[in-house]
């Protein structure tokens, strides 16, 4: 297994710039060897302004970024990426342009077999492992199936936030709604990724960065808490996702 993914809970944290909290592990991930970036900006509806700002960031960082959406076919551009970034936005906008323009197979192989770089961000996050039946977003529109690229053998929901005890709202938290799709048979574990963490996926091991920790959810076990660099190799090794 070739693959190198790193996956980021969120693109801006509070008092900051866009990726300024995950920029000198983006610039460890991507290395000297990578150029050029290919953006898949498709998770807004804006992607020229979404392209702009995200070629912003990476000329500062000393990289090129070509937009996917501006290119003649766009398979062909994720067949010649020396390394990928997907962004944020609406998942299922995001997953669904993915579906349209057959690259959900093409970013898997490329990253899984081919060993180029895979970096994601919220809604790139979510669209990088089994399925998407744990974002957060709202279906503004309907991909032909939740199942995603399946970079790893499990979901993560990222912006994770705990329960304040403070907070009269009495809707599900996200705790609740992570058990209650435990509740179906035969569902993977889910990272809850705080916002100001992100996981490392290189080949057959996986590590926690950033400063914020995770929540660790598996079918039929109690949640546990997990901080900054821990070992989630054990992640890796679910059979049940043959596509990983």
């Amino acid at each position: 297994m070739k693959r190198r993914v790193l996956l980021v809970s969120n693109s801006t944290m509070y008092g900051g710039s866009y990726l300024e909290h995950c920029q000198e592990q983006i610039v460890k991930f991507f290395g000297d060897k990578v150029k050029r970036v290919l953006f898949i900006p498709y998770a807004l509806h804006d992607r020229d302004a979404y392209a702009k700002k995200a070629r912003h960031k990476f000329e500062s960082l000393g990289y090129g970024l070509d937009s996917i959406h501006e290119a003649t076919d766009p398979v062909v551009a994720v067949q010649k990426a020396q390394g990928i970034f997907v962004g944020g936005g609406n998942t299922f906008r995001l997953l669904k342009a993915l579906y349209d323009s057959n690259l959900v197979s093409e970013i898997h192989k490329r990253v899984s077999q081919d060993g180029i770089p895979y970096l994601g961000s919220s809604a790139g996050t979510n669209v990088a492992t089994v399925s998407i039946n744990t974002t957060n977003d709202m279906p503004i529109v309907y991909p032909p199936s939740f199942k995603a690229i399946g970079l790893v053998p499990f979901n993560i929901n990222p912006h994770y936030l705990d329960e304040d005890p403070n907070n009269q709202h009495m809707g599900e938290t996200r705790e609740k709604r992570i058990e209650q799709y435990h509740e179906e048979p035969d569902t993977p574990p889910v990272m809850g990724l705080r916002e100001g963490s992100m996981l490392l996926v290189e080949g057959v091991k996986a590590t926690l960065l950033g400063t914020t920790g995770a929540r660790l959810f598996v079918q039929g076990e109690k949640a546990t808490e997990h901080d900054s660099g821990t070992d989630f190799s054990f992640l890796l090794t679910d059979s049940r996702q043959l596509n990983c």
